[in-house]
């Protein structure tokens, strides 16, 4: 039943062909078994889970239903604050802290009738792609426990894709929706910003599940909306452009041979596939002032010899940025959406591996080389996430393939701004014709 679709399971809570206890008892189950070697779900909470359980189950014996998300197990980011519930952000500085409010996107999916296991691991306050910090310390790849799960929703990745949870939200900023989805064989969606609550031009909050289905029954609830829009099209005719050579964004060679195979299913659902690529100039330089603005926005009154060295690196050039300086990242930003929405005017969506290394090993924090090249900066080797970031528009990571030793890969849809039912649409289909 754990790795029951979460849709699935929906239908048959709502049947009631299943009870909540009995989805309860099947996820209580898998995390005793694996959380303790993989560490993703990092304050448990099984009591409130059998409350909320219970809950729903009474409310079923009456036939009546909480919302979209009735008795399915979620788990919340530790970004995420909680009411009553530890919520750390990865860092010492709040390893007591325990909230008096919910977030606004717990808010919704405890009204959508959720059962709350807990809390998912993410580096401290989700600064890199590599999910570990002082508090709980690393979260494990469920596919080889030597490798990293990728981050910063790292702990929600292993959770799905072990059958801990139904279903798990997350947040994006440089690609942390997408990079642990393709490092542990699930599903994430960075969601146009405006969509979901919170967040803001760089960061947005969003969905992960197992599958695209899953991933809208979740988005559905995100951006408060009482059912899930039919997102199944026809894309015979859809042009495509596949993503060959970006300046700055080297790939390792299996990550390409893995996603390049994954083209012809494309082609087969129609889609005129061409290779193509906007022009990306600028991303860079547009992506590191803001993401400095913004962490010097949050994190400028902590105390820098308390926090991680690449936190402390973040706050400090935020510190000395000028109104000039941010000006002028916003003037660079949009000529590039510009220059990228053009290039969409012919391009629907455009398709490149979610990220440009295999999952690397779990005592290394960041990637220092690809391909002989090496890289100065903890962020560098996620440019094929955080390049599509700075364009304010929707991103989903599938699950495409394997290496040949067995880890997954993961590619990237990319769409038009407020496309995001669209992106899930051409996602679902690729699920289904790579499944036969």
């Amino acid at each position: 039943m754990y790795f029951t679709k979460a849709t699935e399971l929906a239908r048959m809570l709502r049947a009631r062909e299943i009870s909540a206890r009995e989805v309860l008892d099947s996820h209580l189950e898998v995390i005793a078994r694996r959380n303790p070697e993989l560490n993703a779900i990092v304050t448990f909470t099984p009591e409130l889970a059998r409350t909320q359980a219970e809950m729903a189950d009474r409310a079923a014996l009456k036939g009546e239903f909480l919302g979209l998300l009735h008795g399915l197990p979620v788990a919340h980011k530790d970004l995420q604050e909680t009411q009553g519930i530890r919520t750390t952000f990865g860092s010492p500085l709040f390893a007591d802290y325990v909230p008096s409010f919910d977030t606004e996107i717990v808010k919704r999916m405890k009204a959508a009738g959720c059962v709350c296991m807990g809390k998912t691991n993410t580096p401290e306050f989700g600064a890199g792609s590599q999910t570990f910090n002082p508090v709980f310390g690393k979260t494990r790849n469920p596919y080889d426990l030597t490798k990293t799960c990728g981050g910063s929703s790292g702990g929600a990745a292993v959770a799905l894709a072990t059958g801990m949870i139904a279903l798990a939200d997350g947040s994006d900023t440089g690609g942390s929706l997408r990079n642990p989805a393709s490092f542990c064989g699930v599903t994430g969606l960075r969601p146009t910003p405006g969509l979901t609550p919170g967040g803001s031009v760089l960061t947005v909050n969003g969905p992960m599940g197992r599958d695209c289905g899953d991933v809208g029954l979740l988005l559905a609830v995100l951006a408060r909306l009482s059912s899930v829009p039919a997102f199944e099209r026809d894309f015979r005719g859809t042009r495509v452009a596949w993503l060959g050579d970006v300046p700055g964004m080297p790939f390792e060679a299996v990550v390409r041979e893995v996603a390049n195979k994954a083209r012809g299913q494309f082609e087969a659902l129609g889609c005129l596939v061409d290779e193509a690529t906007p022009d990306f100039a600028d991303a860079d330089a547009s992506f590191r002032v803001l993401r400095a603005q913004e962490f010097f926005t949050l994190h400028g009154d902590k105390p820098l010899d308390r926090v991680k060295e690449t936190v402390r690196q973040e706050i400090e050039r935020g510190a000395l940025l000028t109104a000039y300086d941010i000006a002028a990242a916003h003037v660079l930003r949009d000529g590039l959406c510009a220059r990228v929405a053009a290039f969409q005017d012919t391009y629907e969506f455009f398709v490149l591996p979610t990220v440009q290394v295999p999952p690397f090993d779990i005592e290394q924090p960041y990637v220092t080389s690809i391909n002989g090249l090496p890289l100065p900066t903890y962020i560098d080797w996620m440019r094929s996430c955080y390049y599509v970031s700075i364009l304010g528009v929707p991103a989903l990571s599938v699950p495409c393939g394997f290496t040949p030793e067995g880890l997954p890969v993961g590619l990237q849809i990319v769409g038009r701004a407020g496309a995001d039912w669209s992106v899930l649409a051409l996602g679902q289909a690729f699920e289904r014709a790579i499944a036969g």
